[in-house]
């Protein structure tokens, strides 16, 4: 081949395309339905943390498409729980396609474990996401057994370390800000110990359904407030009328008129 088709050849290629013919919904259900739940609960905190911003995207048990080689090979990747940041969340997705989102991978990732998975967790899916995706945050947690607490986060050498736990066992997501910790207690009608975001003041971070909550009991407790106000002014004006009733009993007694005084 002459020197001019090769030039031809080169003018002539064009990249290839990525694939277009992507699935999003595999049919595999969650391990449980307090899987199914713990997955929405770190998802719906971290919105109601997040009230007011768009800069940002949370997902779960979506697919996150990275190559083509992962799309032929129908090396499927969902995790239970993801979180990017500084990225429009307004858009509308079906699953996480880092060619379509100007190569943005997740920053945090939290994959909820059970007995069979385990493995696959903390070994194949840990090292994805510490080689490939370079995600910031990783942890694993397993919704019965509230000990399971594990993360990992990335060092400067672009690899994982085990994260340290607090005095209350609670773990550091640098990237979010907040605390990974447990709380007892029953979401959906089921009582467990779930994983919990917690802020830089070790406060609980609300569902949606809690925070409406709070604030109601602070609106009662101002109303309540108000009433006793109220209460106490009366009883304060009651008391002033006695005592003034009182005064003038006495002046009378004294034989003195207390209307002309």
């Amino acid at each position: 081949m002459n020197t001019e088709t090769n030039l031809a050849a080169v003018v002539d290629w064009e990249p290839p395309m990525p694939p277009t013919d992507l699935i999003f919904d595999d049919g595999e259900p969650l391990e449980s339905n307090r899987h199914r739940i713990a997955m929405n609960v770190l998802i719906r905190s971290l919105q109601q943390f997040f009230t007011g911003r768009n800069d940002y995207f949370t997902g779960g048990n979506m697919f996150i498409y990275y190559s083509s080689a992962q799309v032929r090979n129908r090396d499927f990747r969902g995790p239970d729980f993801f979180a990017v940041l500084n990225v429009d969340g307004n858009n509308s997705r079906q699953g996480w396609v880092v060619w379509e989102e100007n190569g943005r991978y997740p920053d945090v990732i939290v994959e909820l474990m059970s007995p069979s998975t385990a493995a696959i967790d903390k070994g194949i899916k840990k090292n994805l996401y510490e080689q490939t995706f370079r995600t910031s945050d990783y942890f694993v947690y397993d919704p019965f057994d509230p000990k399971s607490l594990q993360g990992w986060h990335l060092d400067d050498n672009q690899q994982y370390q085990l994260l340290t736990p607090n005095e209350r066992g609670w773990l550091w997501c640098k990237r979010l800000g907040l605390w990974l910790g447990t709380s007892e207690g029953t979401i959906d009608r089921e009582t467990a110990v779930w994983l919990r975001f917690y802020d830089v003041a070790s406060n609980l971070v609300l569902l949606p359904e809690e925070a409406a909550a709070a604030q109601a009991q602070v609106a009662v407790a101002r109303e309540e407030a108000a009433v006793a106000q109220a209460q106490a002014a009366v009883a304060r004006e009651e008391a002033a009328i006695a005592q003034a009733a009182r005064l003038a009993a006495k002046l009378r007694e004294l034989g003195e008129n207390p209307d002309f005084l």
